[in-house]
């Protein structure tokens, strides 16, 4: 009997110990590593700032690097105390840093030391800020976790490349996230991963941010709004066929166009060839804080992607209220329930007729209960949450020596993998002289500091740059 006891007092502490009792589960340290990030807008920057706003109020420490934009170099703070790095590299194309393999070893070894990192936090396929800064943290033994914000194919010459350098980069991850269970399905195939490594946690919305009007917009017209980057991939030539049957079937329809991109140039011929000044508005680049003004003065919001992990844009614009046609595309039925959404194949004449059908719905559609429906849904708190049990999973994966992590790579293909074995342990190699060169113990650790924390609502609704 009393062996019993001491068995369940030992099990007790063990709980104490572990804070499953106390209720003080463990605080992560996090790096996260992407070329995208504030002062550039786009749906992977905003998922990074917000995942990290709401990783800081869960208590733990979040720290970003990034390339630098501009003249913004150095160290900066955001709302919330968020501390961001813009180290010194200049972009070389589509925001994207020059791939140097070994260039960026010094500093982020300087900026993991210094912040105590425990988790690295890679975001985006196609940055090679993020798979260099992985590479060398896995070299230093931390543990990374990598997410997957895009779609790639596997026939053309881009994406092969592509999923060879993703392989590559999760050969050795500790844990990867996806934004929708397509995009978990297509990163799993393209790098190898074993599926029970990767998680599903999706992107989110500042509902508090994207509201609807006041007054509800006229119906005396139907306005359909379309915000995206005006590129190939996000169906450009889609919508150069589909305005002028809408605008020829409809004549109480009107086309409010937000972006810029390569491909701007077709609507523009479009709307000079079919007439349509007037019923056709090119608003150009639109920041991403006049995003919602402009939703709002709209009824129905059309995306036209040929590709989509996880479209934000929609949820912004189901949470202004607007009924949403979208092309049926990787993850965009995942998104969405079906009476708030209608989905058409990547055909001019079947987006022509979903419009139509939207168009008929609008009498049904109230923006407030969109909205609210869109807040029960979707919230940034609980992709913190979920993205918090990742971390915990990654630091408990078993932490391998070097000939074991070496082994890995030589499975990535018969040419590849050698070449890749051979990155690894070069890497490994500076890594080590420049622990001769400067000790870990010469560099000087950076002083924690917390600043008083505003409400969600103020501080979500705060401009994040300053």
């Amino acid at each position: 009997m009393i062996s019993v006891c001491l068995v369940v007092f030992q099990l007790f502490c063990s709980y104490l110990s572990e804070g499953t009792i106390m209720g003080d589960p463990q605080k992560h340290r996090i790096l996260m590593v992407s070329d995208f990030f504030y002062p550039n807008f786009g749906g992977v920057e905003n998922h990074i700032y917000y995942l990290s706003q709401c990783l800081l109020k869960l208590g733990h420490k979040v720290v970003v690097a990034t390339h630098a934009y501009g003249n913004r170099s150095g160290v900066r703070y955001m709302t919330g105390g968020l501390k961001v790095y813009y180290v010194p590299w200049r972009p070389f194309v589509m925001q994207n840093t020059f791939p140097t393999i070994y260039g960026l070893l010094p500093i982020i070894r300087t900026i993991l030391i210094r912040e105590r990192i425990t988790v690295v936090h890679g975001h985006q396929a196609f940055s090679t800020f993020c798979h260099e800064a992985l590479m060398h943290a896995r070299t230093m033994g931390y543990k990374v976790v990598f997410t997957d914000h895009s779609l790639y194919g596997f026939s053309d010459g881009g994406s092969i490349h592509m999923n060879k350098v993703l392989q590559f980069t999760l050969a050795d991850v500790s844990q990867a996230i996806c934004v929708s269970h397509t995009s978990k399905e297509n990163t799993v195939l393209r790098s190898g991963l074993p599926p029970e490594k990767v998680f599903m946690v999706p992107n989110a919305v500042d509902t508090a941010m994207f509201k609807p009007a006041v007054d509800r917009p006229s119906r005396s017209e139907v306005i359909i709004v379309v915000i995206s980057r005006l590129v190939y991939r996000k169906g450009v030539d889609l919508l150069v066929e589909v305005i002028p049957e809408v605008c020829r079937l409809h004549p109480n329809v009107r086309f409010i166009i937000g972006g810029d991109g390569p491909k701007r140039v077709r609507l523009e011929e479009m709307r000079e060839k079919h007439s349509l000044q007037d019923r056709v508005d090119m608003l150009g680049a639109v920041p991403h804080a006049q995003v919602r003004s402009v939703l709002i003065s709209g009824h129905i919001f059309l995306n036209s992607s040929l590709t989509e992990a996880f479209c934000i844009a929609i949820l912004e614009a189901a949470s202004c209220g607007l009924l949403t046609v979208s092309t049926r595309v990787g993850g965009v039925p995942e998104v969405l329930p079906d009476d708030m959404i209608v989905l058409a194949e990547p055909d001019p004449s079947d987006m022509v007729h979903a419009v139509q059908k939207a168009i008929s719905m609008l009498p049904n559609i109230d923006p407030q209960v969109m909205h609210n429906r869109v807040t029960e849904l979707y919230n940034w708190n609980d992709v913190a949450k979920r993205t918090e049990i990742v971390y915990d999973r990654a630091l408990k994966c078993t932490t391998q020596n070097l000939l074991e992590r070496l082994s890995r790579y030589l499975h990535c293909g018969p040419w590849a993998g050698k070449l890749f074995f051979l990155v690894m342990l070069v890497g490994f190699l500076l890594w080590k002289l420049l622990e001769l060169w400067q000790p870990a113990d010469d560099i000087e650790m950076v002083p924690d500091f917390a600043l008083p924390r505003d409400s969600d609502e103020e501080r979500l609704g705060k401009n994040p740059i300053k």
